[in-house]
């Protein structure tokens, strides 16, 4: 694994981002976590990316809050392209 930020997926709408982080902190140390509102998916990006990977592996289709978590590592933020067809 190559970086150190996590895609978890699969979340309940109600999971909060300290719930998450005490979550992975068993770990490693959590740096960041940014759950995306009303999507069911965040980020959570650990200090290092051995740390990630046992995040991964140890939590990946683990149960939290009665649902199976969808671990994967993050991939870099693209730019969408702005539609030609917006109207103004």
């Amino acid at each position: 694994m190559e970086g150190n930020k996590l895609y978890v997926g699969n979340l309940k709408y109600s999971v909060t981002n300290e719930e998450l982080k005490k979550l992975f902190s068993k770990y490693g140390e959590v740096k960041s976590v940014n759950i995306i509102e009303g999507k069911g998916f965040g980020f959570v990006e650990m200090s290092s990316s051995e740390e990630a990977e046992k995040a991964k592996e140890a939590l990946n289709n683990a149960d939290f809050e009665g649902r199976p978590l969808k671990i994967d590592e993050a991939r870099p933020q693209t730019q969408r392209p702005r539609s030609e067809y917006r109207k103004y």
